[in-house]
């Protein structure tokens, strides 16, 4: 089932589009600063319909690769950032040469890899002194209307791995450092729904339970007044990880 889940969004990859936030520059940048000397070759594994990939692109002298398992999703990266040479492939297995980038970043997608096995096999593309960064945007649950959305909704794997403790690296990276950002993000009642059809438990559930979530949800929007054409402030905690190659 969780290997259902993780290779469920091609499915929704409109809605992954327009339902998912951006991830902050400045959190994004901070993940990469600690890259050797004036190199700047990036990869965004699992990068789905290019919402890492676009920030990353922003980089100085960027050269920016994307990989990700579905087709799907690719081919919406592709629409959106034109440009970037997109390959198939998961971080278990990439299709790199050894010791040719100078990091990988993946954005809400290192709950779905083997801890030891992805580790080893970006070990291996990523020069020594190169990065392995991990983002996530989180909902901020410690707000009322946005505990009971996730209530709802269900939460994911990652919020249950990041509850836990956080994401696990191996050998060759060595300790993760951490840091998070808080920030809103306006968002129409649409797109709400969209961000809950994007979710892997969302697109596995049974259509009576899509029906439940999309009920619960629609009484939600309406006791908060947000109407067709209004928009809510939906907080998130950006959190970001990374851990440099021995």
């Amino acid at each position: 089932m969780a290997e259902d889940m993780a290779t469920s969004f091609g499915a929704q990859a409109g809605d992954y589009e327009v339902g998912r936030p951006e991830y902050p520059f400045e959190a994004v940048a901070w993940m990469l600063e600690q890259m050797p000397g004036d190199s700047r070759r990036i990869v965004d594994v699992g990068a789905g319909t290019g919402k890492l990939t676009r920030v990353l692109a922003q980089a100085p002298d960027a050269e920016v690769i994307a990989i990700d398992p579905d087709p799907e999703m690719l081919a919406t990266l592709r629409d959106v950032v034109p440009g970037v040479p997109t390959f198939a492939g998961t971080a278990e297995s990439l299709p790199l040469p050894v010791a040719s980038v100078d990091a990988v970043v993946l954005g809400q997608a290192w709950h779905w890899v083997d801890p030891v096995a992805g580790s080893a096999e970006i070990g291996r593309v990523v020069r020594s002194g190169g990065v392995l960064g991990l983002i996530w945007n989180i909902r901020d649950d410690r707000v009322d209307w946005v505990r009971r959305l996730t209530e709802i909704m269900h939460g994911s794997n990652a919020e249950i791995m990041l509850a836990e403790g956080g994401p696990d690296v191996a050998a060759p990276f060595g300790p993760l450092e951490e840091r998070s950002w808080d920030w809103v993000r306006p968002i129409t009642r649409d797109s709400l729904h969209r961000m809950a059809a994007s979710r892997s438990y969302v697109i596995t559930a049974s259509d009576v339970e899509r029906a439940r979530i999309r009920r619960e949800m629609d009484e939600l929007f309406d006791g908060l007044g947000l109407d067709e054409v209004g928009t809510i402030d939906l907080p998130y905690v950006t959190r970001a990880f990374r851990a440099v190659r021995d």
